[in-house]
């Protein structure tokens, strides 16, 4: 199977990364940025709704 990447963009700071599904904890729960450390639901920092999809799809 392969590996799904979504693309990710803090609600805070507006940093911009990638990240495996397989890494991120569930859409509905807690994740914190690296970047400037602020806290919300993952599916908060899905910045597209196609990796929105993904990520609920997957995770």
């Amino acid at each position: 199977m392969q590996e799904a990447w979504i693309q990710l963009v803090c609600p805070e700071c507006t940093a911009e990364w990638e990240a495996s599904v397989k890494d991120l904890p569930a859409s509905g729960e807690q994740f914190q940025c690296d970047q400037c450390s602020g806290y919300a639901p993952t599916a908060e920092f899905t910045k597209t709704a196609r990796d929105l999809e993904v990520l609920r799809d997957l995770s």
